[in-house]
């Protein structure tokens, strides 16, 4: 009861204001509405001419065809609605200014990578599909890919947790920490927090950052003024406002941890109990996420001070902070490590865009775990032609949903995955929330992208893209693993939903850009 009181508290304080200004917008612009209802068959006819021209405008958009049509339909469905929601989440003009300090300071960050094309070139000696993939991400998403590098699996966020307090505990110059959802009164964030205070007591420069509407429910303003009274800087990135505002729906989805320039962790879990099944909202809970060692971390360094940057007024230099790893020696290679990020400020999908690239490299198989699956036609062309050619495309999605409408969005897909070859398992224990590919034995992505609009088209993301590293021997293990304990998806499952369920399908589909 404690603890349901302390939920609604962090939930409801500070978001029942907003919502309440929110709301009173809302009703302003029904007044409005109402006011000019007597003048309905002119507004009626301008109402049709805007929707046209708003659908064509939509259309023109240097956007992926699903997307577009899927904001076109609500337009042209409900067109005051889908108007409405277009003009404040649906286009990015917005983001202009954001994305043009966010550049600057990638572009100021890049001088310090000492990676350089010559890596990309011996990668494509190896083979030229991969090399192009490692080409891409370095020339559009600004990350260089590194040698002799290493990463070690996490195939549970219990595990990543406790190797990851492990490493903050030698932690000696600087720990940078970003996560969408921290939890302030969970076991986790407060045995983190302890190490984090004793760091700055010992010298340490330690600073977090956290997405606002992600950790609305689990952290508070008590919580922020706690956690600084500890000498933590720690700041909210895309502070919950009261308007309506187009950046308001970019969120920072990333889960990074760097400490010293040496060592960084990434992967699907955040700082909160659920994660390492601490609770078991959801049954049990199945994350993954990697270590890594060697220069690769520098990327990750990047990432954490350009959106720190973003966050506030202050810019930070960033000589002190980059250098801090050496590369192994050639001999112990480990094979080829691409940290990299992707954002919704540009027109550039790098997440989808990795995506789809492995999955055309592949020859033999293409594993997955997602927690949603809401795509595009342009990876469903890409999961299917693959399965046709022979490829074995292997889905794992939860087996207990944490969000039902999402689950049930994720299921309308199953027909045409299934009719096409592609395999689906439910992970029957509970919730798989990692976001890993992998592909024949030596290619394989770890990071926090989903498979769904959000993640491919709004959030802050980031990955890192692996070839011939010896951990994917271990995600490999664990597929396996995952898979015995999973439940195949067969086309019987589809044609026993009833015909409400397969309406729902359709409707869910008509909002599939904004879930």
């Amino acid at each position: 009861m404690k603890n349901l009181r302390r939920f609604y508290k962090k939930a409801f304080g500070r978001v029942t204001v907003t919502l309440f200004l929110i709301v009173i917008q809302g009703l302003w612009f029904l007044l409005i509405l109402d006011r000019l209802f007597k003048y309905y068959i002119f507004l009626t006819s301008v109402l049709a001419v805007i929707k046209i021209i708003m659908a064509v405008v939509v259309a023109s958009k240097n956007e992926n065809s699903a997307y577009r049509i899927g904001w076109i339909l609500l337009i042209l469905i409900f067109p005051i609605f889908g108007i409405f929601l277009y003009a404040f989440f649906g286009h990015g003009s917005t983001n202009k200014r954001a994305r043009k300090r966010y550049e600057g300071y990638e572009k100021n960050f890049s001088g310090h990578f000492k990676s350089d094309d010559s890596v990309i070139e011996v990668v494509r000696n190896q083979d030229k599909q991969v090399g192009n993939i490692c080409r891409y991400l370095s020339h559009v998403s600004g990350y260089p890919i590194y040698y002799n590098e290493f990463a070690s699996f996490q195939p549970l966020a219990d595990e990543a947790v406790e190797l990851l307090k492990e490493e903050l505990k030698k932690a000696k110059e600087f720990i940078f920490m970003e996560y969408f959802i921290i939890e302030a009164d969970g076991i986790v964030f407060n045995e983190i927090l302890d190490i984090l205070e004793e760091k700055v007591k010992q010298g340490v420069e330690v600073r977090l950052l956290y997405d606002d509407i992600g950790s609305v429910a689990y952290f508070g303003m008590a919580d922020l003024k706690r956690v600084k009274s500890r000498g933590i800087s720690i700041k909210r990135f895309n502070k919950i406002r009261a308007i309506f505002l187009a950046f308001m729906n970019n969120r920072d989805h990333r889960k990074i941890t760097v400490i010293d320039g040496k060592v960084a962790f990434t992967g699907g879990y955040n700082l909160a109990d659920e994660y390492v099944n601490i609770t078991h909202p959801f049954g049990h809970w199945k994350d993954a996420g990697i270590m890594i060692r060697g220069a690769a971390v520098d990327n990750f360094t990047a990432m954490f001070l350009a959106l720190w940057n973003l966050s506030r007024t202050e810019d930070i230099h960033p000589d002190k902070y980059f250098g801090k790893s050496t590369y192994i020696e050639k001999s112990d290679a480990d094979g080829y490590i691409q940290p990299f990020s992707d954002m919704p400020l540009d027109h550039e999908r790098v997440g989808e865009d990795v995506y789809l690239n492995i999955i055309k490299t592949a020859c033999d198989y293409v594993y997955i775990y997602t927690p949603y699956l809401i795509i595009d036609n342009e990876m469903m062309s890409a999961l299917c032609l693959a399965a046709k050619s022979g490829v074995d495309i292997r889905i794992v999605t939860p087996g207990i949903p944490d969000k039902k409408m999402v689950y049930q969005l994720t299921q309308s897909y199953y027909k045409q995955l299934i009719s096409s070859g592609v395999k689906i398992y439910h992970y029957t224990p509970g919730f798989v929330h990692a976001k890993v590919m992998l592909c024949d034995d030596e290619i394989a992505s770890v990071g926090t992208i989903n498979l769904d609009y959000r993640s491919l088209y709004l959030h802050f993301e980031c990955g890192a893209f692996m070839y011939k590293c010896s951990c994917i021997k271990d995600i490999k293990e664990d597929f396996d693993k995952t898979f015995d304990v999973s439940r195949s998806v067969t086309m019987d499952f589809v044609k026993k939903k009833n015909i409400f369920i397969r309406f729902l399908w359709m409707m869910l589909r008509l909002f599939a850009p904004l879930m």
